[in-house]
């Protein structure tokens, strides 16, 4: 499966007006997400950061965590986990939304899948420039363990596009999907080193990290961007697998419900 996949992603590759049709859908949909409002991209600021001043007074002014520079250290969680969210409940109905591309157009699923994972990432990287004025602001300055960040990433994507994959085909089979991942996504959130410290769920919960592959990636996140650290190499090798995996469930199930796509719909 692995070797399948390598080919038919380097044959994707290769034909470039795939690629130049992906980007151009996803950086459509980039515009079309903000450029109908009248603040226009404004929103993809407002948004995390409308967040993170909640966040702050509830648990940095009356609950007092104990996090230096906490507002910057409260952007880098959200940031990952709104690509997370959104990437993956954007999604779960793309098979239904987007039909008439699969079925009257010469572009492939896989095709549609990347193209609404790259707009996301368009965002992600937008903030993340926000993050390291902000982070200057504070007196964090970047370093070269920002090259690492290339790692966490593809890890990200990877899993963000597994989990993807995994939740639209299931809605094929069951409509319900949509609430049950809503409630997911509503525990993960508490269930990840977003608000607090990870040192706490290391020690309350210390299989959590490897339960939660998005807990890894925002304590790596952090130790790249914030402390001027390298990445827990054994946790990103863990979760990179756990992502690898992931995403080769929602590919084979993409290989064997989306041809009967229209008809489940």
């Amino acid at each position: 499966m692995p070797h399948i996949l390598s080919q038919k992603i380097r044959s994707w590759f290769i034909a470039t007006n795939s690629a130049e049709r992906v980007w151009m859908m996803a950086s459509i949909e980039f515009k079309l997400r903000y450029y109908e409002n009248k603040l226009g991209l404004m929103w993809a600021l407002i948004k995390p950061v409308s967040q993170i001043v909640m966040y702050y007074l509830v648990f940095q002014v009356l609950m007092n965590q104990q996090v230096e520079n906490y507002v910057i250290y409260l952007f880098v969680g959200l940031l990952l986990w709104q690509f997370f969210t959104e990437a993956t409940s954007g999604t779960v109905k793309i098979l239904q939304t987007k039909k008439y591309l699969y079925e009257y157009t010469n572009m492939k699923k896989i095709e549609i899948y990347l193209a609404s994972m790259i707009s996301s990432a368009i965002g992600l990287f937008f903030n993340l420039l926000i993050f390291i004025f902000g982070a200057i602001i504070a007196g964090v300055y970047p370093t070269y363990h920002y090259v690492f960040f290339v790692l966490i990433f593809t890890n990200l994507f990877l899993l963000s596009f597994g989990v993807s994959l995994i939740l639209s085909n299931l809605f094929l089979l069951f409509k319900d999907i949509t609430q049950i991942w809503g409630i997911v996504v509503g525990f993960g959130f508490f269930l990840s080193p977003i608000l607090y410290r990870g040192d706490l769920f290391s020690s309350k919960l210390p299989l959590l990290d490897y339960l939660n592959p998005i807990a890894g990636i925002i304590n790596n996140t952090r130790n790249i961007l914030i402390y001027s650290q390298p990445p827990d190499w054994s946790m990103l090798m863990f979760d990179l697998t756990y992502s690898l995996i992931i995403f080769l469930i929602g590919f084979v199930l993409l290989k064997k419900y989306s041809p009967k796509a229209s008809e489940l719909i």
